[in-house]
């Protein structure tokens, strides 16, 4: 049975609720799943204005953060973040430029990655996005595992690196049935390339 560790950064909400269905998918594979939140590090006053990103902040203010010793946990992680100008959002970013010392260890080497995203527009980034983050992962010595088109449902999806989500600022408790097929598939994936590998 693998250990799974679902990383991600949310604003608004979006990535948080990718994040539990993927942890549910990955815990209904067999896979023993921690979920964490990457620390907001932008000031509360400055996204006052943006009520979705208030609401979301208070709302998941007091859960656990994301620390390294989830990554040397895990046997695989699965990164989330928005896209930020085709990158993986800076409070993300500041994440994975904090795991310094434990990278020097060798202790995120050897684990099997992968990642989602959202945006708000189609063709937003998200596959520049999962793409960039890879690159970082390479550099950890990780073992990249993407969805590829090993399912017919990634036809209908079609995002091969990972998991994404366009979200046009809809309601996020009504993602469509690609989006949580893609999710599913992509947990499932992951746990069951850990689990050969262990």
């Amino acid at each position: 049975m693998a250990n799974l560790s679902v990383i991600y950064y949310s604003a608004t909400g979006h990535g948080a609720t990718m994040a539990k269905r993927v942890g549910a998918a990955a815990e209904a594979a067999g896979a023993e799943v921690r979920i964490r939140q990457v620390a907001e590090t932008r000031d509360p006053a400055t996204f006052a204005g943006n009520p979705a990103w208030t609401a979301h902040y208070e709302a998941t203010k007091d859960l656990p953060v994301a620390t390294g010793d989830d990554i040397v946990w895990a046997d695989a992680v699965i990164f989330g973040s928005p896209t930020r100008f085709g990158s993986v959002a800076s409070q993300l970013r500041a994440f994975l430029d904090s795991l310094g010392g434990i990278w020097s260890e060798g202790k995120l080497a050897d684990k099997v990655y992968s990642a989602f995203t959202s945006t708000n527009t189609l063709h937003g980034g998200q596959e520049t996005t999962i793409l960039s983050l890879y690159i970082t992962l390479m550099h950890f010595g990780g073992i990249i595992v993407p969805p590829g088109y090993t399912d017919p449902l990634k036809y209908v999806d079609g995002n091969p690196y990972g998991a994404s989500l366009t979200a046009e600022h809809g309601n996020i408790s009504e993602f469509d049935g690609a989006t949580n097929d893609a999710l599913d598939h992509l947990a499932k994936r992951v746990v069951g390339i850990a689990d050969r590998l262990s």
